[in-house]
């Protein structure tokens, strides 16, 4: 019997003490930003925001993770614009010094879309992230959208993770020279992950990317209505698996500096298995071919390129620095140093069966659509 009232005795203390600790030190939410599904914008100042799957976020404004802060996205998340606001001002963007972890899984992708009932290119912004690793335009430039300040010297930065996402609908434009893409990476760093990401109707390039040392995996780009995939100032890195198809002006554009077209750290582009296809409806033309060589061009190499749809490959940049790049050697199509004279897609384009099933979309891009 003393044994049992000693029990009771010790589980009521043990309540008291639990409920007395609870009092002292009340739960904290992760992040002082509020929350809302059906009003989703803000800065994102601080801590960690995590979405969840069985809601349907609506895009009313530009959502901004701030440096220091993270946001995370499950498998099967949907985030969706609101229909009535303007395409300019709905975008994600993360900061330099913040962190995104878009964690989709094969065929239970993360989605953003455009919320409108008849959906278009150029319905809202797209996804805008942020580094500190090198460019060639000076550290601290702005983002072309978003006035966000990226770059710098780490070449490993780490801006978090993107797996299975699928973008749409993206593209909306201030002017002309003023752009959003599906997907813009702005000096963003090697420790940062990228792959599997389907980038649909996007009324500028399908993803670019402003300098930085990041790679990428598995890279579908359907329907751009400017380049489909686009690298530029000072890019080092290494792209493997890309689908393009849906072509307006180039499959991918390559460019060293639209101002200096030798400086440095210049670009850097290895590009495996690609498919370009340039589509069958009349309004891909594919205006400036497979490749645009561009602003200086780096130093490009293509290993499993197949092309089909396009008859001359390259538009060519007739500045010294792309004549230099070119007789050096440094781009390179297929084990085979590109010369002006020979600029016809087959000159270059054999039996390869590029991003894994020639001009047919491959198996693991059909695993994010």
């Amino acid at each position: 019997m003393k044994k049992t009232i000693l029990s009771i005795a010790v589980i009521a203390g043990l309540i008291f003490t639990s409920c007395s600790s609870n009092d002292d030190n009340p739960i904290v939410p992760s992040s002082s930003f509020e929350l809302d599904a059906d009003n989703f914008q803000g800065d994102i100042e601080d801590g960690e925001v995590t979405l969840s799957a069985s809601e349907t976020y609506i895009l009313t404004g530009p959502l901004v993770v701030k440096s220091g802060a993270e946001l995370f996205i499950p498998a099967g998340t949907t985030i969706k614009t609101d229909p009535n606001g303007a395409s300019t001002s709905m975008y994600i963007a993360v900061e330099r010094g913040a962190k995104i972890y878009i964690d989709g899984q094969a065929n239970n992708p993360v989605v953003m879309t455009s919320g409108k009932a008849t959906q278009s290119e150029s319905d809202w912004g797209g996804l805008i992230i942020c580094g500190d690793a090198p460019v060639n335009t000076g550290s601290n430039g702005d983002s072309e959208v978003g006035n966000l300040a990226y770059g710098g010297d780490n070449e490993i930065d780490d801006s978090g993770r993107i797996n299975y996402l699928r973008i749409e609908y993206t593209g909306s434009k201030f002017s002309a020279t003023k752009e959003f893409n599906g997907v813009s990476f702005f000096g963003v760093g090697s420790g940062t992950q990228v792959s599997n990401i389907f980038a649909y109707e996007s009324g500028d390039d399908g993803i670019e990317f402003f300098g930085g040392t990041v790679n990428a995996s598995n890279l579908a780009i359907v329907n751009a209505y400017d380049d489909s995939l686009d690298f530029a100032d000072g890019y080092s890195g290494t792209i493997t698996n890309v689908y393009i198809s849906g072509i307006s002006k180039a499959g991918i554009e390559g460019s060293n500096n639209g101002d200096n077209d030798v400086a440095t750290p210049m670009t850097n582009a290895k590009l495996i298995n690609v498919s370009i296809v340039k589509g069958d409806d009349a309004k891909f033309v594919a205006s400036e071919q497979a490749i645009n060589f561009k602003e200086g061009g780096g130093m490009q190499t293509y290993t499993n390129l197949f092309v089909s749809g396009i008859d001359t490959f390259a538009k060519l940049d007739e500045g010294s620095g792309a004549t230099a790049r070119i007789e050096a050697g440094e781009f390179m199509v297929n084990g085979i140093a590109f010369v002006t004279e020979n600029n016809l897609t087959t000159d270059y384009v054999a039996s390869e069966n590029g991003a894994g099933n020639g001009a047919d979309m491959p198996d693991w891009a059909n695993e994010i659509e």
